[in-house]
């Protein structure tokens, strides 16, 4: 439906108007529901893409120029309003579960080279039924009730302080009150003690895992047999009786290596594991119902690091 309204304008200064825009919602080029539809398809692929997609789709011809404009504004109002409403803490505090806090950085192409884009999630999961040490890939884990996700081209000691700001927006009035779920990235564990002294910390299993398959490739050789045997024993030490535990088997294994490459897999494992003897209480976590993963911000940084800002030809 093609409508044509009158375009008025004023014989003393000139400017001109369309007056029946505010009475039919209209900001700008765009509708609020054609708005809606660019926004959805820049935030799914390239803005030229968009464009063309959105001709063939809805038959509605947007320039990939007024895409970019109309999605740069959009972001700016949903900062504004994760930043200024009174909706974010509300919902976070109605919602049931314990405060989890994750984040990661990933690199992205900027017009300015290469750069570190972090993440950060706050969310609240309710518990699941008690498992075992031996139950922590096979469990199903209550999904989050409640996310709220930020984050931005920041350095470490930039976005530290934001999660800070972020506890006190969302009415976490104890830092304790939070698990800080992540990587062994030491940004990380830095900004931890810097900005939320006193949460309670998990290094994340499958990291952990990843570390555990790299000593054990050194040790057996790719692609043998023994390497998937050596590193679930390993793990199921670590998810006991946490890293003190694993460090105990880790160094008398050492010890009776000849081998220097395979003495130094085995050193560089425990000089990774060692930082996180307070971030491995694995078996308590699991018997009380509660997630020992960062999944929830590597996802995150999949979908909208990996999906959409690293696209050939991406800035």
């Amino acid at each position: 439906m093609t409508l044509r309204r009158r375009y008025l304008v004023c014989p003393a200064c000139g400017s001109g108007c369309h007056p029946r825009d505010g009475w039919l919602g209209l900001e700008g080029f765009l509708s609020p529901q054609a708005r809606r539809l660019v926004c959805l398809a820049a935030a799914s692929w390239s803005f030229d893409r968009a464009s063309s997609l959105l001709e063939e789709l809805c038959g509605l011809r947007v320039s990939d120029t007024t895409i970019r404009a109309a999605a740069v504004a959009a972001g700016s109002e949903v900062r504004a309003w994760q930043r200024n409403s009174e909706v974010p803490a509300a919902l976070f505090g109605a919602a049931e579960g314990d405060v989890e806090f994750s984040t990661d950085g990933t690199s992205v192409n900027t017009l300015q080279g290469w750069r570190e884009m972090r993440l950060a999630i706050f969310a609240k999961r309710p518990r699941g039924p008690a498992a075992t040490p031996a139950q922590w890939d096979d469990r199903e884990l209550p999904a989050p009730a409640v996310r709220v996700l930020f984050g931005g081209l920041w350095a470490a000691e930039q976005f530290g302080p934001q999660w800070r700001a972020w506890a006190g927006r969302l009415g976490i009035g104890q830092t304790e009150e939070i698990t800080v779920l992540a990587d062994g990235a030491r940004w990380i564990w830095n900004q931890v003690e810097q900005n939320l002294s006193g949460a309670a910390g998990v290094l994340d299993i499958y990291h952990a895992s990843e570390h555990l398959y790299a000593a054990a490739k050194v040790l057996y050789g790719e692609g043998a047999a023994d390497v998937s045997a050596w590193v679930a024993s390993r793990r199921q030490t670590l998810l006991c009786g946490g890293v003190a535990a694993l460090e105990a088997e880790l160094a008398a294994e050492e010890r009776g290596l000849r081998s220097v490459s395979k003495r130094g897999a085995l050193t560089e494992l425990r000089a990774y594991l060692r930082p996180h003897v307070p971030h491995s209480g694995y078996a308590e976590r699991l018997h009380q119902g509660q997630s020992i993963g960062s999944g929830m911000v590597e996802g995150a940084c999949k979908t909208v690091v990996g999906k959409r800002l690293k696209q050939t030809g991406a800035r």
